[in-house]
């Protein structure tokens, strides 16, 4: 056989959508982006969405929204992508990373709460596999911490203590105690890349939650009080920041007699376009069905693995459901070279396989910061015995068995 680690799902609805937009006459920002935003709203259950060429553009974005930069700090977890901790880079930010829960893959509360200080502005916390991080216990430390903030921008003096940015990458359609992912944190990154649930080939979007501090600094009626954000405003200045901080994007100024805009702001372009909203689009109206069977080869693989000296990440806990992005296996008691070992088998049986993650701190950049892993135990254990079998909607039930069998077979022998 030969098993590719996550191809993208195309079916044929998702290219006539993408070839009726080609044929429409509008291929950049346009009608169909402003529906897929809406669709997406009404998905993660928020008021706006704001879509972007990526998802590290999204996170970033909504970091120069609170105006972080030179001489603040953001805390993510050192179990990550670097996109989670590079866009704190991009804004002059000082990084810091936190470890994660022992024998867990998401960032801890209680590191997290030991590394807050006066400088801090916000904690990334990440979805990992589509499992969301411990929100509760997130937005507990930053109310403890209140005493610490010192906004330095209007929007955070609103906002009146530190910020939580889902990196909600992997987590489109989780589920944290009733709530739909995108409607948890205050603001939420979700990634449309080619390897994603649901993909718009590139891509990401993020929602936010008003009433998370309208409840604090503002009142609820932000029209009649003092608050300067409401669900409007911050959608124009998403829309401002991705576009050159041009007054009216392409597709107003093309109506007739419309012609003139403002640049608002020197700002950046990095929106997304109707041909990559026509797939995600169409992508979106079955991802109920891409949910369950991302679901279905979970509950396969963890029934087949159950004897194994291994362990997974937990995708259906008592509070929490995963998107089922990944499929993120432990070889208890092993080394990274046993685990090396276990990939490069299954590579030769036409398996394709992955790791998720390798620490940040392992890697040139960050020790170049001055990140060393000795200081994140849990992530490196995690890190040095994990694999990540293919989990996608292009597997059909039978290499679903090959690949358990084969990893049962080879297991056994280590």
């Amino acid at each position: 056989m030969d098993i590719q680690f996550s191809p993208p799902d195309i079916r044929q609805e998702d290219i006539d959508e993408v070839v009726a937009t080609l044929k429409s006459g509008w291929i950049t920002t346009g009608p169909r982006t402003k529906k897929f935003e809406e669709n997406l709203s009404s998905f993660c259950n928020t008021k706006k969405t704001a879509t972007f060429s990526s998802a590290t553009t999204a996170l970033e974005s909504v970091l120069r929204l609170l105006k972080i930069g030179k001489g603040d700090e953001v805390i993510t977890c050192a179990y990550t992508y670097t996109a989670s901790a590079s866009v704190v880079c991009h804004v002059g930010a000082k990084l810091v990373l936190a470890d994660t829960i022992p024998n867990s893959f998401i960032i801890d509360p209680k590191d997290v709460a030991k590394k807050i200080n006066k400088h801090t502005k916000a904690i990334i916390p990440v979805d990992i596999g589509g499992l969301p991080a411990d929100y509760d216990e997130l937005f507990s430390v930053v109310e403890d911490a209140r005493r610490f903030f010192k906004p330095t921008s209007t929007f955070q003096k609103e906002l009146g203590r530190i910020a939580i940015i889902a990196d909600a990458a992997h987590s489109l359609g989780s589920i944290y105690k009733g709530k739909r992912s995108g409607s948890i944190a205050d603001f939420s990154a979700f990634s449309f890349h080619a390897v994603k649930n649901l993909t718009t080939a590139e891509g990401g979007a993020i929602t936010w939650n008003i009433n998370n501090w309208q409840n604090n600094n503002c009142v609820k009626n932000s029209k009649t009080a003092e608050c300067s954000y409401d669900n409007e405003s911050i959608y124009r200045s998403f829309m401002l920041g991705s576009l050159h901080g041009q007054s009216k994007d392409a597709f107003s100024k093309l109506q007739k007699g419309s012609w003139e805009y403002d640049i608002i702001e020197p700002a950046y372009k990095c929106n997304m376009t109707d041909i990559q909203a026509a797939l995600g689009l169409s992508q979106l109206k079955r991802y109920s069905k891409i949910l369950q069977r991302r679901h279905e080869i979970i509950r396969y693989y963890n029934k087949a693995f159950s004897d194994l000296p291994v362990s997974s990440l937990e995708h259906f806990c008592e509070n929490k459901t995963s998107s089922g992005h990944l499929y993120l296996l432990r070889l208890l008691g092993k080394s990274e070279t046993e685990r090396n070992q276990l990939i490069n088998d299954l590579a030769s049986l036409g398996i394709a396989t992955n790791v998720h993650y390798k620490p940040l701190p392992l890697y040139t950049a960050y020790k170049k910061m001055g990140f060393s892993i000795l200081n994140f135990p849990n992530s490196y254990n995690q890190y040095k015995n994990e694999i990540t079998l293919p989990l996608n909607t292009c597997l059909k039930d039978e290499e679903v068995e090959y690949i358990s069998q084969s990893v049962i077979k080879l297991i056994k022998k280590m």
